[in-house]
């Protein structure tokens, strides 16, 4: 890359911030309104950045250091967030976002946990072959189910399917009754492959974070569920606080491997929390 398409080396070109405006982990919902909303269980907060739909606030949770930075609809704009945070130095990345369920048993205000997701979208196929894999980090998913453990929530945890379209993409009906090619059977094809729920954007977070050896993981709370009909924005701030409290473990669990010399997280490691 020539020095033109990297115009400044520290505050980053789209998220307008610098090293000094994030710290720890770092939460990627999509509207920029949830960001305020997440940040208000930290008990303390700044916003240091805010930039087209980028808008980011660090903090402390549980005392440990904490951001969290918007990244609007869609897997194009999230993987801007993950290459410019990587670049001032994030290794480690929580999407907390909304999603639709398609498994009968899923509640409107239920968690999904993301342990892998279906490529239907086209930001990481930008990146990598289509038939690579976009599995969230163990660690990650370890982390998030001991917070929605810890907090009392009602999870699910399994493979979800990225789009780029929230209407023909995900098997809805456009302006007009329009219909995609195979939509009729998109959601029946999934539900029997035991894929849990659509989202928008983890796929490509999960994709690049495992290109670049970064931990990953998504959790988003149900909204709708297209085999009941079910739609409530019920639970809004369930994912931010299980994502804030994930990330407090993961700092434990951090500390924990350091003392013990190991490499990875594993079931012989106790965390005392």
């Amino acid at each position: 890359m020539d020095d033109s398409e990297n115009p400044n080396s520290e505050v980053q070109y789209h998220l307008g911030i610098g090293p000094d405006d994030t710290a720890g982990p770092v939460l990627l919902p999509g509207d920029p309104e949830r960001v305020p909303k997440i940040a208000e269980a930290w008990e303390s907060v700044e916003e240091t950045g805010h930039h087209r739909e980028y808008r980011t606030m660090t903090g402390r949770y549980e005392g440990e250091p904490l951001t969290v930075t918007s990244t609007g609809i869609g897997s194009p704009g999230a993987a801007i967030a993950v290459e410019e945070h990587a670049n001032l130095g994030t290794g480690t990345f929580i999407r907390v976002g909304s999603c639709g369920a398609i498994q009968p048993e899923m509640s409107v205000g239920d968690l999904v946990i993301t342990t892998g997701a279906v490529r239907q979208e086209g930001t990481s196929k930008e990146y990598v072959r289509e038939e690579y894999p976009a599995t969230a980090h163990p660690e990650v998913t370890t982390a998030l189910v001991a917070a929605c453990e810890e907090l009392g929530y009602d999870y699910h945890c399994g493979v979800t399917c990225s789009t780029d379209s929230f209407y023909a993409g995900q098997g809805r009906p456009g302006f007009g009754g329009f219909e995609a090619a195979e939509a009729d059977g998109l959601v029946e094809e999934l539900q029997n492959a035991g894929v849990l729920n659509f989202e928008m954007e983890a796929a490509a977070l999960l994709t690049i974070a495992n290109l670049y050896d970064l931990r990953a993981g998504a959790v988003c709370t149900v909204y709708a569920n297209r085999v009941t009909g079910e739609f409530r924005t019920e639970g809004e701030r369930r994912a931010g606080e299980v994502a804030s409290t994930a990330a407090a473990i993961l700092a434990a669990m951090d500390r924990v491997k350091a003392d013990a010399g190991a490499d990875r997280w594993h079931a012989g490691l106790t965390l005392d929390r």
